[in-house]
């Protein structure tokens, strides 16, 4: 998991002087951003202040202090929601057991109303797959069992297969690009919930067996994961490059489900030879 002072001290570390037009007059510096006392002078609160809240004291931390830490780091609106929520964490939170995850009827009332033709997949809180249609399935992973969602404590995970199954590695042609993002999001996901013991098992799972996966998870980058392009080199109709939305769910909003279409002719016809086995 990542703490308050984590994150603010690997995005201090980004911003240079130069960055926001502030002059240091040639003299020496031995931090590759911004000092702490800079960047509490230029939010606004005492340097004091801001040692304390890099130390894991941020109780006091007010929304308008975050938010102008935020502006001065150049954070983007997720970036920014990350740090709220870190900042809304206990000081030592411990773990525990999460609830079993089960979509809810109307998310699979919708997925089964988008049919056996448009590839869609529900995706729950640590991106372990709840359920997909026979096209997502057979898009994303032909080589995992079918009814492999229906077994909670079996499920598989986008994550571990990103990162420990070579055939979800070969059939990404942008790997590093989509594993990234992938990442990114399990980030904001561990500061929306740090005590979830499941998440923190797979995070340091993946920290251990992917030197990948930690050279990523070192960076600190977060992001939440809504729309991109796949490219992809699908091992029963070749290359498809296809587009990928994601639909919160008010109903469960920790779940999401998420829909792929061609970005091109090429590809669409690439899916329709994949689905036509589909066809009623």
């Amino acid at each position: 998991m990542e703490s308050l002072g984590a994150f603010l001290k690997n995005r201090r570390d980004r911003v240079t002087p130069a960055d926001i037009g502030l002059r240091t007059y040639g003299t020496a510096r031995r931090v590759p951003g911004l000092r702490r006392e800079e960047l509490a002078h230029l939010a606004g609160v005492s340097a004091g202040y801001y040692t304390r809240l890099e130390q894991g004291q941020s109780e006091t931390a007010s929304k308008q202090v975050l938010d102008a830490l935020a502006r001065v780091l150049r954070l983007d609106p997720v970036e920014t929601v990350h740090l709220h929520n870190l900042a809304r964490q206990p000081a030592n939170p411990g773990l525990s057991e999460p609830p079993q995850e089960h979509p809810h009827p109307r998310v699979l009332a919708l997925l089964e109303s988008l049919g056996d033709r448009t590839p869609a997949i529900v995706l729950g809180r640590r991106d372990d797959v709840l359920a997909w249609n026979r096209a997502g399935h057979a898009l994303k992973a032909e080589h995992i069992p079918f009814d492999a969602p229906q077994d909670p404590t079996h499920r598989p995970s986008i994550p571990r297969m990103f990162f420990l199954d070579p055939l979800t590695r070969d059939l990404h042609r942008n790997w590093d690009e989509v594993a990234r993002i992938h990442v990114a999001f399990l980030r904001l996901t561990a500061g929306r919930y740090p005590t979830d013991a499941r998440l923190a098992e797979l995070i340091g799972e993946l920290t251990m067996r992917s030197d990948e996966f930690a050279a990523m998870w070192a960076t600190g980058d977060v992001a939440d994961c809504t729309v991109g392009t796949m490219r992809l080199q699908h091992p029963t109709v070749g290359a498809a490059n296809v587009d990928y939305q994601v639909w919160l769910q008010p109903d469960s909003p920790d779940h999401r489900l998420e829909i792929y279409t061609p970005n091109d002719a090429s590809s669409a016809d690439a899916l329709r030879l994949l689905t036509q086995q589909f066809a009623e």
